[in-house]
């Protein structure tokens, strides 16, 4: 058995510290070599005005997604979301250019003032909007797409050790509910719903609206999702809907065979409605 790892880096032996999670050598860590003879012109520019195109986007989306928005200057000095993705825009473009150090400490700054945490391997489309935000940790590889929106404790995790894709792809028109956990390398279609506090572990289909935990899917039918459509808490509950409709079915079993309930017996009256909850 070889009780050496290679460092992930440079490919150097190390010694058995490897074994408890050092696997990176000491050169390679300090080494902060950046060769910038290597990129041209065109690799800065259109990043550069990319991240002002979406700055732009960024802001407008907040007045069309949060009421509590009244003016500019509020939007840029008190929202903690708008802060978190500018940052986060700025510290992708130098881990897109392979600088080293600089991008995971401007990324640890937006956390630090903002406690929204993104990696700046991430990548985010426009209109993005993170509305409160405390708690927010998107991985190194998730994808998300255009108009999404996500409330505080939304987590896009990942599941594997290994330097492969391992965090999620977020779909277009996405609203990902407070405190949803969406984990692994799957897929989430365009014009889904994820209703808070649920834990998504497989792909969703476009269009679906998913709730529980683990996360269950549960179809809007005939409805599409609007590319504004902030509705996290208004969500079907199938738990809720199946309890109900066996409690109903019991009582028409208890009908036919003249059965009656026994004083003091007492039903929880479950109403789903069209939307499902409430008990």
């Amino acid at each position: 058995m070889n009780d050496f790892l290679n460092c992930l880096n440079c490919g150097k032996k190390l010694g058995t510290k490897a074994q408890e999670g050092h696997n990176i050598c000491a050169e390679c860590v300090m080494k902060l070599d950046f060769k910038t003879q290597e990129i041209n012109q065109e690799q800065v520019d259109i990043p550069l005005q990319q991240i002002l195109d979406f700055f732009i986007s960024d802001v407008n989306c907040v007045f069309h997604k949060d009421p509590a928005a009244h003016t500019l200057v509020e939007v840029l000095t008190s929202y903690p979301g708008i802060k978190a993705v500018l940052l986060h825009r700025i510290s992708h473009f130098f881990h897109k250019l392979g600088m080293p150090f600089v991008p995971r400490y401007i990324a640890n700054i937006a956390r630090e003032l903002t406690a929204i945490e993104i990696h700046p391997g991430a990548e985010i489309g426009s209109e993005f909007f993170i509305d409160h935000g405390a708690g927010v940790v998107i991985g190194e590889t998730a994808i998300i797409g255009n108009n999404v929106t996500i409330y505080a404790g939304v987590v896009l995790g990942g599941t594997s050790l290994n330097q492969v894709k391992r965090h999620p792809t977020i779909g277009n028109d996405v609203v990902i509910g407070s405190g949803a956990k969406v984990l692994g390398p799957i897929t989430v279609g365009d014009n889904v719903r994820i209703g808070a506090n649920s834990v998504v572990i497989n792909d969703v289909p476009a269009g679906s609206v998913v709730v529980g935990v683990p996360g269950r899917i549960v179809s809007r039918e005939g409805e599409k999702i609007k590319k504004i459509d902030l509705r996290h808490g208004d969500l079907p509950d199938p738990l809720s809907i199946t309890i109900s409709k066996l409690e109903e079915r019991i009582r028409e079993m208890e009908s036919k065979l003249n059965i009656k309930p026994s004083k003091g017996d007492e039903y929880i009256e479950i109403y789903y409605g069209e939307q499902g909850g409430g008990i």
